[in-house]
């Protein structure tokens, strides 16, 4: 207890830059995120384009029916000319939703208005029991 009392100052200061740390993996997995089933309506309703971030390796493990595969690393490069139409939504999916999470802030940077990452990634689309395909 004596260490706590003689030392608040930095404990404060370690709780608020580990706060700091966490904060972009919070509100980046909170916005933008959509669930399994909204994905399903965006897809029928609206048209929505499924783009895999994964690795062409995970791609061909298994993947959401129709989508294309554009890995996170060239997809800054690859993303504006398969999709043209910057309106249309956009859903990014991997296969834990960490990656989309991060691909939507680059499809953002590129004009993409309507940008969703798959919350939970293949894991929660298999899950919920959606159809998976392989190549």
């Amino acid at each position: 207890m004596k260490f706590i009392l003689d030392n608040w100052a930095f404990i404060l200061l370690a709780l608020a830059s580990g706060g700091m740390l966490l904060w972009p993996v919070i509100a980046g997995s909170a916005a933008g995120g959509i669930p399994a089933h909204e994905a399903v309506q965006l897809i029928n309703r609206e048209k929505a384009v499924v783009v895999d971030v994964c690795s062409a390796q995970e791609f061909a493990t298994g993947h959401i029916v129709g989508a294309r595969n554009i890995p996170l690393t060239s997809l800054e490069a690859e993303l504006p000319g398969a999709v043209k139409n910057k309106q249309q939504p956009l859903i990014l999916v991997c296969q834990s939703g960490a990656r989309s999470s991060r691909a939507v802030s680059q499809a953002r940077k590129l004009g993409f208005e309507k940008v969703y990452s798959l919350a939970g990634g293949l894991k929660a689309w298999g899950a919920a029991n959606l159809p998976l395909e392989k190549t």
